[in-house]
Parts: C-alpha cells; structure tokens; sequence
C-alpha cells in the first residue's frame, strides 16, 4: 500500500530531524531515528526524503527560515534609532544565544559546509538576508540623523554578524566570559563607531 504523501508528513519529518539534530548533531544522527522521532516508518520517511543529503537541505532550509523569521521582527521602527538599536541587538543576540533547536542546527550545518559545498549556496543566502536587514536599519535610520558611514554598507553589517556570531560561538564554551548586556552594549558601540558626525553644510 502506497504511502501518501502529504505537506503535513513531510513537515512532520523536517520537525523532527530538527529536534534529532539539534539534541545529536549531524554525525550522531540517522534516518531511522528521524523516522523514530516522526512517528512513522524509515520507509515512509524515506518516500519524502530518498537520502539524508535531501532531508538535510529541507531541513537547513527550515531552520534559516525560522531563524530568519525572528531576526526580522527585531527591526522595528522607532522615535529613537538609538534605543531601537540597542533591542534590535537583543533580539539578534537572544536568537543566537538560546540555543533554540533551529539555531543549533544552522550552526551544526554551517561547520558541516565546510566540508560539503551543497550547503552552502543556503547559508551565503541566510547571511545575505540578515546583512540586508542591519544594513537597511543603519542606513534608514543612522544616516538620517545626519551621520556618515566610515567603512562600505556592504561591509559594514556582515562586520556586527561576525561579532555576534563569534561571541555566540565563545558564550557556548565559556557561559560565564560575558553577559548579554556586554556583548550588546559592545556590539551597539562598535556599530555607531562605523559612523561619523557628517560635516556642516
């Protein structure tokens, strides 16, 4: 008998492959115990899926979005672009450092692209979006208060993702380096510091 397949099976296995990876990683993980954590069958799995290398990509593609999704709530207009900086970093911050289930596996995925290429067309796109995201705020919002960029706006917002993300990476090691409001009280300094008082006309 066919096993039919449906948008809610096949969500119910991209949800459960999350949770299996982000509790054992990509090299503790199988098919079986995705099918296991699904509720069904490594054969029906299997009817949706055919390898794990498509199941991956279903499931990075997921996990960016969620990810994604909450990083773009974080943008949110304000009266004062200072203030509204300082929650939009957070924000961006708490979605990294809660170790939600899809924000481990972007992370687990990210250092698997480094030995699969496959992965990492996905990824360059997340890192895009979320560039976008900060350089659109900072542009908007800083330049309007009539402060000029010091560094290139195609640089400057993939410099406060690497500051985050390489503090995110260091706070997983070590809980205690630092606190949250550190880090955001560090990254907004550095931020405004890429700007500078523009010059009376």
């Amino acid at each position: 008998m066919a096993y039919a397949k449906s948008a809610v099976s096949s969500q119910q296995i991209i949800d459960a492959a999350i949770r299996v990876l982000a509790r054992q990683g990509y090299g503790g993980t199988s098919l079986l115990e995705i099918a296991k954590e699904a509720g069904m069958s490594k054969g029906a799995l299997h009817y949706h899926y055919p390898t794990k290398e498509a199941l991956i990509h279903a499931v990075l593609e997921a996990a960016c979005n969620a990810v994604q999704a909450r990083a773009v709530q974080a943008w949110s207009p304000s009266d004062n672009p200072f203030e509204a900086l300082r929650r939009s970093l957070e924000e961006l911050w708490a979605t990294r450092a809660e170790r939600t289930d899809e924000a481990l596996v972007v992370a687990e995925l990210l250092a698997l692209s480094l030995y699969d290429e496959s992965l990492r067309p996905k990824l360059a796109e997340f890192y895009e979006l979320g560039a976008e995201q900060i350089r659109d705020y900072l542009d908007k919002n800083l330049v309007s208060l009539g402060l000029e960029r010091r560094i290139s706006l195609k640089l400057l917002p993939r410099v406060v993702i690497g500051i985050l993300d390489g503090l995110v990476m260091q706070a997983f090691v070590d809980p205690d380096a630092f606190s949250a409001d550190e880090v955001v009280d560090a990254v907004q300094t550095i931020a405004i510091s890429m700007f500078a008082r523009a010059p009376s006309a």
